[in-house]
């Protein structure tokens, strides 16, 4: 394996080590949402589709985000369970690309992370329909007041339509930024035996 020693890269049998260090230097570096990505999806005709989320998790397993299994998102993931995503850290000028296949998240992960949100933001998950035709703010607003009583007391359920979704990669491709245009890129390719590593033309 070719040696990468500008500081672009370390020398990673596999993506995720490398994922690790890059993410803590863009939590270090990075005003707004480090976690934030770009994903992609597709609908029922091939038509792609794509909005920012934020990565709650990223691990050997993958890469999960949450969300409402009833909006664009999740009714195209139903019937097309895969997707990209793209990390793009603008201070430290490198992103990251991920593909694969998606799978919904344990009852046991969801309900985990749903009961860390702030409050407010369990009962707007309540109260959203979202991607779906919205006809006033006031009528939103009174969907938040209406959950917002009735979970006055207690802890805040999860929604039985919230959930999480997990991009296992088959793809990663670690891109950094270099002078004229001479971009440094390495992909990582899973196979049967472990990631294979290739380094690309810019």
């Amino acid at each position: 394996m070719d040696s990468l020693t500008t500081g672009e890269f370390t020398e990673a049998e596999e993506p995720f080590r490398l994922f690790t260090a890059w993410m803590q230097d863009a939590k270090a570096s990075e005003p707004n949402d480090p976690d934030a990505a770009a994903l992609a999806t597709v609908d029922r005709d091939g038509l792609p589709d794509i909005r920012m989320v934020l990565m709650r998790g990223a691990d050997e397993r993958g890469f999960v985000f949450y969300t409402n299994s009833e909006s664009a998102k999740g009714v195209e993931l139903a019937s097309q369970p895969k997707a990209a995503a793209v990390f793009h850290w603008k201070s430290l000028r490198r992103q990251i690309r991920v593909r694969g296949p998606v799978a919904q998240v344990s009852e046991a992960e969801a309900d985990a992370y749903f009961a860390s949100r702030a409050r407010d933001s369990r009962i707007g998950a309540w109260a959203s329909q979202q991607s779906r035709p919205l006809e006033s703010r006031f009528a939103l607003e009174k969907a938040v007041a209406f959950y917002a009583a009735k979970y006055a007391v207690g802890e805040v359920p999860r929604p039985p339509h919230w959930t999480g979704f997990r991009i296992s990669p088959v793809e990663m491709e670690f891109w950094q930024d270099r002078p004229f245009r001479l971009h440094d890129r390495v992909k990582f390719v899973r196979t049967a035996e472990g990631w294979e590593r290739t380094r690309l033309y810019p």
